[in-house]
């Protein structure tokens, strides 16, 4: 069934409410990514703001290593529920990779309530078709394109595999996408509806179906790495456990891994720590383009 039966309501609020487990959030988590992140901006070569559609939050920040036309550009999406976060927060994301010779673009979109879900995915889809078309103006390869994101990235990360691009005209490919990694994502909404998340969502039973990776395929063969973190709520290993279970083929490898003893936050950390097998698997997918 779509929403769990053996959770109250209260239990099913705290599987998915993971702020409010996290009582550092506000005063440690968030000021450690944003301090973070400044520095990185600081100190690497980047290009802020580049707007690739027509609202105020439709810009993305490229981060280029030293050979970015033949490197793979790995592409992330902030998490936030839909409804909370910006991408300035996240260019923290950077410097690893860029050392190790991977591009990072790390997008902003629209959020809850202003925009649907709906909006947001379809944002998401004009990012990546920008960023192919515009490849040489970024001196990036157009063949090397690498998506991730965490949580509500995460959804959205699903959702671009389960695109058909060749629907959005002007020559796309239809693998347009190389490879993915969708980090702690929500891969099945209907549950989200019954929890306050959905209070500024405002998503009813259509879009939560029609929205959810589990009822958009992946489009392509594409290798993915679908990761949550170890001490996560079972609900979040639910939501990975069926999306592998339910796409993973002979052709299709989608490999599923859990970051040792990380909760919902500090996977993200782990990400970027160079000494970390999740960094290691990640880098690894993305050369591998």
């Amino acid at each position: 069934m779509a929403v769990p039966t053996n959770y109250t309501a209260d239990e099913l609020e705290k599987q998915y409410n993971v702020r409010d487990g996290r009582a550092d959030y506000e005063t440690t988590v968030v000021p450690d990514w944003t301090a973070r992140s400044a520095e990185a901006r600081e100190k690497l070569s980047c290009q802020i703001g580049l707007s690739y559609g027509a609202s105020d939050k439709q810009k993305l920040d490229f981060f280029p290593t030293s050979d970015s036309a033949t490197a793979p550009t790995l592409i992330y999406f902030h998490g936030g529920y839909w409804q909370r976060g910006d991408k300035s927060v996240y260019s923290f994301i950077a410097p690893s990779f860029v050392k190790h010779g991977i591009n990072i673009v790390v997008v902003g979109y629209d959020l809850c309530p202003t925009v649907s879900i709906t909006t947001i995915s379809d944002q998401a889809r004009e990012a990546l078709a920008w960023i192919w078309r515009n490849a040489e103006s970024l001196d990036i390869s157009k063949d090397r394109l690498v998506v991730t994101g965490h949580s509500a990235g995460g959804h959205i990360t699903g959702m671009l595999m389960g695109t058909d691009w060749t629907m959005l005209g002007s020559g796309l490919p239809i693998d347009l996408i190389k490879a993915g990694m969708p980090i702690s994502a929500l891969n099945l909404l209907e549950p989200l509806r019954f929890t306050t998340i959905n209070d500024a969502v405002g998503m009813d039973e259509g879009e939560a179906d029609s929205q959810s990776p589990m009822n958009n395929p992946p489009v392509t063969d594409a290798p993915q790495l679908v990761v949550c973190g170890g001490a996560e709520t079972a609900e979040f290993h639910r939501q990975s456990d069926m999306y592998v279970e339910a796409f993973s083929s002979a052709k299709r490898t989608i490999e599923r891994y859990s970051v040792p003893a990380a909760d919902h936050f500090d996977e993200l950390n782990a990400l970027v720590d160079e000494a970390s097998p999740f960094f290691q698997k990640t880098k690894d997918l993305a050369l591998a383009t």
